[in-house]
């Protein structure tokens, strides 16, 4: 968990701002939901896994001393949308389309890109089992990270039915699906040889695991897939399943950004279909992942909503970003447009009067609150990146003027006080 110094949050803020402009040309509208949640809403949602990592609240007052956990802090976002549209079924449209960008806390280990407090940018689609759902959301993650100004990006897509298909047919038993995921989803991560002997140590047998391994190693095809669960009508169903959403969005901005990898797993437990994940070559991990969750609305209502989601990882993103100084240079990084310089008390109540009119004016403007040395302000102003400086001395306020100090330039100009304004605009401007 960190603090964020203010270049921190602006380009916190630059990110978050295009992330949700993309969002809502999509449709999605925005929802919030409480940083804590009862711990029954989170527990079993997740994977064994994924409960070890919630950050549980001990129970308060007298209850204490027995170190008991009544509530906890949200593990994403997912979850606690499944218990608003529960909850407030009667309340939202029968499709609803929801995004969301809020943090989420997780007891992990933190490491490059990986924290316990991060922030999620979330959208998911509820009320549709139309492939045309993932095909969509393939198209907002893309557009999003394209404005972002990446290009490298890829767009993993796999079925979860499709992997249980596969995991019969090699000859994994149903009581060990939840551990030959966890292992397989860790393939990008640490090879072919280290899944095997995660496979291994979760107690997969070496002819299984040899199969597996047969499907999983690239390069990866759909036919080569198509063969092995041939005969397995869930199998088959989940591939053609996969081929649609493909099909879908090769007319969307996610065209040629697709990739079918019957090795992506995910290893959250609520997901029923087809499942996501974004990479780029230089991050281990991933800069999102989403997939469809039939079912787990039906957990918090008694009847299923169909569901489908994708989430953008804030975190990462600026990781990748910053390393690759992919910021814009007018991405601003002073606090002001404008300082104004104070030469005694007797001036303060004229500099805080033009302070108000140039903010009105849509100026960002700081007022320098001690009357120390004019060399000492104006250094300020410059090391803070401030491009003007408004000098309203004695002489100035008494002919309603102001004289403005061009930093960069090293040239100044007097104006009237009711021109000033309009022209520092103007000079912005021109600074791009």
């Amino acid at each position: 968990m960190r603090d964020f110094l203010p270049e921190d949050v602006r380009r916190r803020e630059h990110v978050i701002g295009i992330i949700k402009r993309v969002y809502e040309r999509y449709g999605f509208e925005p929802l919030e939901t409480p940083a804590v949640e009862n711990i029954e809403t989170l527990l079993g949602k997740y994977g064994e896994e994924g409960n070890q990592l919630i950050f549980k609240i001990l129970k308060r007052g007298e209850h204490e001393a027995t170190g008991q956990a009544d509530l906890a802090l949200r593990y994403d976002l997912t979850v606690p949308l499944a218990r608003v549209v529960a909850q407030h079924q009667s309340k939202l449209p029968r499709l609803f389309k929801r995004y969301q960008i809020q943090p989420v806390w997780r007891a992990d280990r933190p490491a490059r890109g990986r924290f316990r407090e991060f922030y999620q940018c979330d959208v998911d689609s509820l009320g549709s089992t139309s492939p045309a759902v993932e095909a969509e959301l393939c198209a907002a993650m893309s557009d999003a990270l394209t404005e972002l100004g990446f290009n490298d990006f890829v767009i993993r897509i796999n079925h979860r039915e499709l992997l249980t298909s596969i995991l019969t047919n090699a000859g994994v038993g149903a009581h060990q699906h939840g551990d030959a995921l966890v292992a397989l989803d860790k393939l990008d991560k640490i090879g072919p040889e280290g899944v095997d002997t995660e496979l291994a140590n979760r107690g997969i047998e070496e002819q299984a695991r040899n199969a597996l391994l047969q499907v999983f190693l690239p390069p990866t095809s759909s036919d080569r897939v198509a063969a092995f669960v041939g005969g397995n009508a869930a199998g088959e169903r989940a591939l053609a399943n996969v081929q649609a959403v493909m099909d879908l969005a090769a007319h969307t901005s996610a065209a040629g950004k697709l990739k079918f990898d019957p090795s992506l797993a995910r290893g959250l437990s609520y997901y029923t279909g087809a499942i996501m994940e974004i990479n780029v070559a230089d991050l281990a991990g991933s800069l999102g992942g989403g997939g469809r969750y039939d079912n787990l609305v039906g957990m918090f209502l008694g009847q299923n909503i169909p569901a489908c989601g994708f989430s953008l990882g804030l975190e990462r993103i600026l990781v990748v970003m910053t390393e690759r100084n992919m910021f814009p240079p007018t991405l601003a990084t002073a606090p002001a447009d404008v300082m104004i310089a104070t030469f005694d008390a007797a001036g303060a109540g004229a500099a805080v009067r033009l302070a108000a009119r140039w903010r009105a004016a849509g100026l960002r403007v700081l007022v320098y609150p001690d009357a120390e040395k004019i060399g000492k302000q104006i250094k300020y102003a410059d090391s803070r990146g401030i491009p003007f400086v408004a000098l309203l001395g004695e002489n100035e306020i008494r002919d309603d003027t102001v004289t403005v100090k061009h930093l960069a330039a090293q040239s100044q100009d007097t104006y009237t006080q009711s021109d000033a304004g309009a022209k520092i605009v103007e000079a912005l401007k021109q600074r791009g």
